[in-house]
């Protein structure tokens, strides 16, 4: 009896929550997602229901499977790019072939348990392939807003803007201006607006003002109705190896970008923590039902996630009713997009771009070091492609990170009692045996001298370096202490730190001499 006492009472509970906190977040959710994913659809060169088919199985099936309860999936503006480039190359119908085997690729990721080893890539080249992406999109877009299309690259965007800028059309530039207009300044709005979503007040406030006064702009065309955009994917005469990366590509860029937002979306909530493995199997069925339905890739976004945590969501309910609100709504009233200015969505899409390029990266970037991986990695996703820049980013990434394994730090200099050598670093390799060599040789002979030895690891070369130096430094009449391990291809201890006041090392212990 007592049982069935608790499970009515927790019942209870739920259902509480369900209705004060969970209902009301996933109608703001769904509010925000509308038109990102109508302007998503638009910048990836896909059906524009396509954007609303990939939101609704994105809040739905992940709702339900994902692993990560908080958070909201659906079309997302890191895979613009490589869609927009997908649909070039081989046509709607294959790419949404491309989507669903992607999500096979990541349904067995998601049962291989190695979800977690996609956080190893370093966070610097993914926030840089986000600016990327997000400097390509808003280059696009400035097109579009100024009344032409967006080019076929990066380059092309940039050198024919100005000719654009001569061109523009006027009505379209002052629409999609007074968007981003509104999404700047929507942060300042009195607290009795902010219930209602910066996006969702852009777009119906433009679209509304576009009606009313005689604006002749062009506007979205849903080229049938949402019955008709539902679709089976094509199968491709040939070109198999373009597919199979495509099919990577997207399988990879999807599953690091949903995983690093659910660690993100874990960071801003106390409930339960991300199943990444069920987070990869949840991605990996909608991309599958997304694709071959007719919609686009599945991602799980931090935009979405964010606003929903910050809407009080306890429970994935929110996500998947925010699934279900935007079903409802396209079934009966999807033609209501016909209304929306291209220049409008142009405008947010600019926006939600730009928002990618954040300061608080470069900064992060800057202080760790990392700046250089930072910019190379961004330029190349801009100018060259994702795919590349990644790669490149990650090389360079690599190739920094083993050049500070391997770097030693040498410095030789006076001391109250004679010379001090301190070498210091994770290593000291034959790499280091030019700067090493020329530092040891520095010191004055027949002087006293100290090596401080403070590193992880000392190579033969090195060590051979060191031994020869002070047998010479011996013979001219000088003596040598060493502090540290000096034996080769060991693990150093690390050595005592030098006193500021006497200028000797404080608490040696001499190995060696």
């Amino acid at each position: 009896m007592q049982n069935t006492a608790d499970r009515r009472a927790l019942r209870a509970e739920w259902v509480r929550s369900l209705v004060r906190r969970d209902l009301p977040s996933s109608l703001v959710v769904f509010l925000v997602a509308l038109p990102l994913s109508l302007g998503i659809a638009l910048a990836s060169n896909a059906p524009v229901l396509a954007g609303l088919i990939a939101a609704i199985v994105g809040g739905i099936v992940v709702g339900a499977v994902g692993g990560s309860p908080l958070q909201v999936s659906g079309p997302a503006a890191g895979l613009t790019v490589v869609v927009a480039g997908l649909v070039a190359d081989f046509g709607w119908g294959v790419t949404c072939l491309i989507t669903t085997a992607a999500g096979v690729v990541q349904v067995l990721l998601g049962l291989s348990r190695v979800a977690r080893a996609a956080l190893a890539i370093s966070p610097v080249v993914v926030h840089a392939m986000l600016a990327g992406i997000g400097v390509t999109i808003a280059l696009q877009q400035a097109h579009v807003l100024l009344g032409g299309k967006s080019k076929s690259t990066a380059w092309h965007n940039v050198i024919e803007l100005p000719g654009q800028i001569v061109g523009a059309h006027r009505p379209g530039v002052l629409l999609g201006a007074l968007v981003i207009v509104i999404l700047v300044a929507w942060r300042w709005v009195p607290a009795g607006l902010r219930f209602v979503p910066g996006p969702l007040a852009a777009i119906v406030g433009v679209t509304v003002v576009s009606v009313v006064l005689p604006f002749h702009v062009r506007r979205v065309d849903l080229d049938g109705s949402p019955l008709e955009a539902l679709r089976l994917p094509d199968i491709p005469d040939g070109n198999w190896g373009g597919i199979a990366t495509g099919v990577l590509t997207v399988a990879l860029i999807a599953s690091v970008e949903s995983l690093l937002s659910a660690v993100s979306v874990d960071r801003m909530h106390n409930g339960p923590r991300t199943d990444f493995n069920r987070e990869l199997l949840g991605q990996g069925a909608a991309n599958i039902v997304s694709g071959t339905i007719g919609g686009l890739p599945v991602t799980g976004v931090i935009v979405r996630s964010s606003t929903n945590v910050n809407a009080g969501a306890r429970s994935r309910a929110s996500s998947i009713m925010h699934g279900l609100w935007i079903l409802l709504f396209t079934v009966p009233f999807a033609e209501l997009a016909e209304e929306i200015p291209t220049a409008a969505l142009a405008g947010l899409l600019i926006v939600v771009g730009l928002q990618l390029l954040k300061p608080a990266h470069i900064e992060t970037a800057s202080k760790h070091g990392d700046l250089a991986v930072y910019i190379v990695t961004a330029v190349s996703v801009v100018f060259l492609n994702l795919l590349h820049g990644v790669l490149i980013g990650l090389a360079l990434a690599i190739a920094l990170t083993g050049w500070r394994v391997i770097r030693a730090r040498v410095e030789a200099g006076p001391t109250a009692g004679g010379w001090h050598v301190a070498i210091d670093g994770p290593a000291c390799t034959f790499l280091a045996l030019p700067r090493l060599t020329r530092v040891l040789a520095s010191v004055p002979a027949g002087t006293a001298a100290t090596v401080t030895i403070s590193v992880n690891y000392l190579d033969h070369a090195a060590h051979q370096a060191i031994t020869d130096w002070r047998r010479r430094h011996c013979a001219t009449g000088g003596t040598v202490a060493i502090e540290g391990e000096a034996s080769p291809g060991h693990r150093a201890v690390i050595g005592p730190r030098r006193s500021a006041e006497a200028g000797k090392p404080e608490g040696a212990a001499r190995l060696a001499s």
